[in-house]
């Protein structure tokens, strides 16, 4: 081993704001104090409650994927576990995501600031 991942960093617009999206749709806890990083309006983190961290980071000409447009790339994208799809369909679209595809147990969305994630259900497969 190398070393161990630290976060998973997206590029956006607004920080704050997509650290509030995600912390609603993953919990956790938003911009906890950590000494690997400073907070500001340049950057934001979620302390998920399984100890993942999500860093969000402040990019001035942020161009958002355009899934599934290859020109556009996706990069990354976060595959989410749910017990029930349709309810977390719901959650996630009132939080301001937008559905982009269906498959038999899992979704495709995109997150305020452009990033695919998906929804997975029990048996569901991935992106």
């Amino acid at each position: 081993m190398i070393g161990k991942l630290q976060c998973v960093v997206l590029d956006c617009h607004y920080p704050a704001g997509l650290a509030h999206f995600y912390a609603a749709v993953l919990g956790g806890e938003i911009d906890r104090p950590d000494p690997r990083w400073s907070l500001d309006a340049e950057w934001s983190t979620v302390h998920t409650p399984d100890g993942m961290v999500l860093g969000f980071q402040r990019v001035d000409d942020y161009r958002p994927p355009m899934w599934p447009d290859p020109a556009h790339p996706q990069q990354l994208h976060l595959d989410v576990d749910v017990e029930d799809l349709d309810a977390a369909e719901e959650k996630v679209l009132a939080l301001g995501a937008v559905r982009k595809a269906a498959e038999p147990g899992w979704r495709v969305y995109v997150d305020p600031a452009g990033h695919p994630f998906c929804l997975v259900g029990p048996g569901g497969g991935t992106a």
